[in-house]
């Protein structure tokens, strides 16, 4: 939670991983130990065991909102990863919405 008695911030982060990769998610909670839930079998490909040794990766809020509706958050979270790219796999992690290359 955001503070005692404060309701939860709805927030939409971006994390970045050693390779520039990134995911983009929701959280509802706004808990400072979430970092989402992109699939560990596509990150661990990209690492080797040595790397995964020492791996830092950082969290960024993007949006935040005290008061917005569920299905509000989630177009947001869209919007993100739609403009960021986070679905190219080039790019990122995020395997929803599925990406359509550029033709």
């Amino acid at each position: 939670m955001s503070g005692q008695g404060a309701r939860p911030l709805y927030v939409i982060y971006k994390i970045t991983y050693p390779n520039g990769k990134i995911y983009v998610g929701q959280d509802r909670t706004d808990s400072i130990n979430y970092f989402g839930s992109a699939s560990d079998e596509l990150i661990a490909k990209d690492f080797s065991r040595d790397q995964r040794r020492d791996f830092t990766i950082r969290k960024e809020i993007l949006w935040e909102s005290a008061d917005c509706s569920r299905s509000e958050l989630s177009q947001q979270e869209v919007c993100f990863i739609l403009a960021l790219g986070a679905n190219n796999p080039a790019v990122g992690y995020n395997q929803w919405p599925q990406f359509k290359p550029r033709q």
